[in-house]
């Protein structure tokens, strides 16, 4: 008796012929994922006066099933930077686990003294996605790098269609209509940063995730932040070095929150009309 896993089910052939497996070939094209199955929403980030903040929620959905509550949608690669992504979150740990963890390990291998900073990521990435695009099989995801790169806060995004740019303010998904608006209110262009504190830009990032709650039904009250800073250190034959230093705040539960707004909303609750 053959027991090997691969021939289970089979017909055994001593005692009916060599199976045929040509009725399993199919003629049709090789096809690939056309729209993502779990997927988690916005990813919102800001530059301040010495620094990124970035955010995502913990949520991966099932179509419109809240499945997963604890999927964290920001990873730290390297020593400068920070990458978010919103979209299939089968394709966002494919880069992670697949692209960029190897890639992180090559580079410390050398042991230079050289690390990739965001700006470095952030190319690779944008030409993997521009890659997968052109070969009809693209990854579902649009990311958001933040970093510290050439002695300056750094942020910039890029989709599955290799579209590329860079902002003070960006968020992904249903962000990009809702949050974006409000964090320009502070920071309209690359000239308010200067004046942008920590704690604004932690506050501004917060209010938007507050916002996201209320108004995006793929969003979860559970979220982590991660906030790039650098600092200079001293080492020991006296130079001066530039250290990146990165905060993490993780399953943070939104404070303060207020529904009454909702009494307002047409729909909402017992209304007479």
């Amino acid at each position: 008796m053959n027991h090997f896993p691969e021939a289970w089910g089979r017909p055994r052939n001593d005692v009916y012929g060599v199976y045929d497996a040509s009725h399993l070939q199919s003629s049709m094209p090789n096809q690939h994922t056309q729209s993502p199955i779990v997927t988690g929403t916005s990813v919102v980030a800001l530059k301040f006066n010495g620094g990124v903040v970035i955010a995502a929620d913990n949520l991966a959905s099932y179509g419109s099933l809240a499945r997963f509550t604890d999927i964290e949608r920001l990873k730290q690669v390297g020593t400068h930077t920070i990458v978010g992504a919103g979209g299939d979150i089968s394709d966002m740990q494919y880069l992670h686990e697949k692209l960029l963890d190897p890639l992180i390990i090559k580079e410390e291998y050398q042991n230079d003294g050289h690390h990739l900073r965001a700006s470095h990521i952030y190319r690779y990435l944008s030409k993997v996605l521009y890659h997968r695009r052109s070969k009809f099989n693209p990854l579902w995801n649009t990311l958001l790098v933040a970093g510290w790169d050439d002695g300056k806060p750094f942020l910039a995004s890029a989709d599955l269609l290799g579209t590329t740019f860079s902002a003070p303010a960006l968020s992904t998904g249903y962000g990009a209509q809702l949050a974006v608006p409000l964090l320009r209110r502070i920071c309209p262009d690359e000239a308010a940063v200067e004046n942008i504190t920590r704690e604004q830009a932690v506050a501004a990032v917060e209010e938007c995730m507050k916002v996201l709650f209320y108004r995006d039904a793929r969003s979860l009250s559970k979220y982590s932040l991660a906030i790039i800073t650098r600092e200079d250190v001293e080492s020991a034959e006296g130079e001066t070095k530039e250290r990146v230093n990165i905060e993490w705040k993780k399953d943070i539960e939104l404070q303060n929150q207020s529904w009454k707004f909702a009494e307002g909303i047409r729909g909402y609750g017992a209304q007479v009309v």
